[in-house]
C-alpha cells in the first residue's frame, strides 16, 4: 500500500502518516519527489487494512493497494527514475554508462593494462572478479581478497569506479572496502540473506537475473535490498537459460522496456555472459543500447586466449574500442550519449 501525499504537504501531515502506519504494525519507506511525498507501507498484513484508514488524515491525496508481488521497486511506489550516483559516475540517467574489463583478476600486470585499456577507449567504470563461484569446484575461483587489493590498486591509479562480486553475506563489509559497486551473480540473485546484508550496507549494488527467473522474481529479489533501505540497486539483464543453444544464453532484450515500465530502478545488459562467444558481443550490446538499457557491463582482456576464465566471450582492447565507437552512433540515434 502506498499513501501519496498532497503536493506542498508539511511534516506534521507526513509525520502523522507514519505514526498511524506504525500504529498498526506496518513498516515504512519514505519516498522524496521533487514536489511530494510517497509513503510506502510494508508488511504481511496490508491487504487487511482499510485504505480509508490514511486516506481520511489530513494531506493525503490518494492511497494506492500495490497488487504486484514486488513493491518498493515498482513505478507505483516511485515515479521518478532512480539515479544511482558511484565515484562521479551516475547510471541510470542520459548517459549510458559502460563498465568494462576482465571477467577475473588474474594478476596486477593483467588488471591494470585492461584498467588503461578500457579507461582509453571510454568506459567509466572498472569490473574485475575477485571472487569467482564456478559450476566446477575445480575451476579457478578468483584470486579472492588478493584480486580485491589489486582492485583497489587500479581504482587508485585509473580514478576509475570498481564493479566487483560478492558471495558471502559475512564478506560484505569486506569487499565493500575495495568495491564502489557490489554485484550480485545469477547464482545469487535469490540468496535472500546476502540481498539483506547488502541492503543494510546501504552499497550500490548490480543485481544480476537469475538465469531461470522472471522479470516478476527479479523484482522481487531487489525488493530485498530496498527494503533495508538501500536505494542504490541497478538492475543488469545477463541471459536466461531457454532452449536455444546456439548462444550461451538468450539475451532477453524485452526485458529492458518492461523493466523501464514496470520499475523505476535502472537498468544494464551483459552482453557478454548472453553472447558465449567475442564475436557476437557488439551487435547484443549495440541492440540493448537502442532498446533503452542504461549501462553495459562487457567483458575485456588484454589476452583473451590466455584468460583463465571466459576468454571466448571476452573481447581484446582492439575489438572493445571499435564497439565504443559505434555505441556512440547508435546512443546519439536514441537520443543519449556515451
Amino acid at each position: 500500500m502506498i499513501v501519496e501525499m498532497k503536493t506542498g504537504a508539511g511534516k506534521t501531515q507526513v509525520n502523522a502518516v507514519v505514526e498511524k502506519a506504525k500504529s498498526l504494525g506496518l513498516g515504512v519507506q519514505m519516498n522524496m519527489g521533487t514536489d511530494k511525498v510517497v509513503v510506502a507501507m510494508l508488511g504481511g498484513n496490508t491487504g487487511q487494512i482499510a485504505t480509508d484508514v490514511f486516506a481520511i488524515l489530513p494531506g493525503v491525496e490518494r492511497v494506492t493497494r500495490i497488487m504486484k508481488p514486488y513493491k518498493l521497486s515498482s513505478r507505483e511506489v516511485k515515479k521518478q527514475n532512480t539515479l544511482v550516483q558511484v565515484g562521479g559516475v551516475e547510471i541510470g540517467g542520459d548517459k549510458i554508462v559502460v563498465m568494462a574489463g576482465p571477467c577475473a583478476v588474474e594478476s596486477e600486470k593483467q588488471l591494470l593494462e585492461a584498467a588503461k585499456q578500457v579507461k582509453s577507449a571510454g568506459a567509466t567504470v572498472l569490473r574485475g572478479g575477485a571472487f569467482k563461484p564456478r559450476t566446477s569446484p575445480f575451476s579457478f575461483q578468483g584470486l579472492q581478497e588478493i584480486g580485491l587489493a589489486l582492485l583497489a590498486k587500479a581504482r587508485e591509479q585509473t580514478g576509475m569506479p570498481i564493479v566487483t562480486e560478492v558471495v558471502d553475506p559475512h564478506e560484505v563489509t569486506m569487499v565493500a572496502k575495495s568495491a564502489d559497486i557490489l554485484q550480485v551473480g545469477s547464482r545469487n540473485m535469490q540468496n535472500f540473506t546476502l540481498l539483506t546484508s547488502i541492503g543494510k550496507s546501504g552499497w550500490p549494488v548490480v543485481l544480476k537475473r537469475g538465469f531461470s527467473c522472471t522479470v516478476t522474481e527479479w523484482l522481487t529479489a531487489a525488493d530485498y535490498i530496498l527494503t533495508e533501505g538501500n536505494p542504490n540497486v541497478i538492475l543488469c539483464e545477463r541471459g536466461i537459460r531457454t532452449f536455444e543453444d546456439s548462444t550461451r544464453f538468450s539475451l532477453d532484450l524485452s526485458a529492458i522496456p518492461v523493466i523501464k515500465k514496470a520499475s523505476h530502478l535502472p537498468v544494464i545488459v551483459d552482453p557478454s555472459h548472453a553472447a558465449g562467444h567475442h564475436d557476437l558481443v557488439p551487435a547484443l550490446a549495440k541492440a540493448a543500447v537502442a532498446a533503452g538499457a542504461d549501462g553495459l557491463l562487457i567483458e575485456v582482456h588484454p589476452k583473451p586466449a590466455e584468460a583463465l576464465v571466459d576468454g571466448l566471450q571476452s573481447l581484446n582492447p582492439a575489438e572493445f574500442t571499435k564497439l565504443m565507437a559505434e555505441l556512440r552512433l547508435v546512443a546519439e540515434a536514441v537520443g543519449r550519449k556515451i
